[in-house]
Parts: structure tokens; sequence; C-alpha cells
């Protein structure tokens, strides 16, 4: 990924513009594009500075502000699925996708796995003494 240009361009862009040279000549003369001309001096006028925002990162869960709420619902029925912990949360008023339902649950150790008792039955066939 590239990196932000530095600060003393931008910042030097800012001026040129501030001292009333039209977007497109201050672009051609420093070499970046009008548009990044544009939303540094957007950025200079809203913030008081171009400076980049910071690069990279991690987002937070969705669910991790309502973890209590839904460790809740699944310690009171652990064999739920997820399409219906999806579906009672977003009565709750937590919207949240399939996805990031899956990814919470999978953070704190719950799997949705089949339980062998939910098994089907099989054919009585080769199992079963003869009579």
């Amino acid at each position: 990924m590239a990196r932000p240009l530095s600060l003393d361009l931008r910042e030097r862009v800012v001026a040129a513009v501030a001292q009333g040279d039209s977007c497109r000549t201050v672009a051609a003369r420093f070499d970046v594009s009008v548009s990044s001309v544009v939303k540094w001096s957007q950025k200079a006028r809203s913030s008081g500075s171009p400076a980049p925002a910071p690069m990279g990162g991690r987002r937070p869960f969705a669910l991790a502000a309502h973890r209590d709420l839904v460790l809740a619902r699944l310690a009171a029925e652990p064999d739920i699925t997820l399409r219906a912990l999806v579906a009672e949360l977003a009565r709750a008023g937590v919207v949240v996708s399939y996805f990031a339902a899956w990814n919470f649950c999978r953070r704190e150790g719950f799997t949705f796995k089949k339980k062998p008792a939910r098994r089907r039955a099989g054919p009585a066939g080769r199992g079963a003494p003869a009579r």
C-alpha cells in the first residue's frame, strides 16, 4: 500500500490555494492531482491541518459493545443458530450481519457443529440382529 504524501507538500499546496491560485494551477505546479489539492484544502479548512489520517489498524468487532447480551443469549440457548441469533439481536436494536455474528462467536470459542445426539437415524440394515 502506498504511503501518504508528506505533510510539507500538503501544507505548501494548501498555502498556494489560500493565496488565491486555482486548484488546477497548483496541481500542475506541485505535480499532484487536482482532486488531492481539493481534498487537502477542504481538510485544512475543516480541521485546521491537511495532515493525513492514520493508516491501518484494526477495527473493533461490531458486537464488542454488546458482548454481555450475546453471551447471555448463548448461555440461555446454546444450540441457537447464527441466523436466529442475528434475528434476535435485530429485534433488540443491534443490527449486525451474519458474518459479524460468526466472527464474534468464533472469537469467543463457540462452535456451531452438529452434536452426536442430533445425528440422523441410520438404516436399520446390518447393525440390527436378524429375528
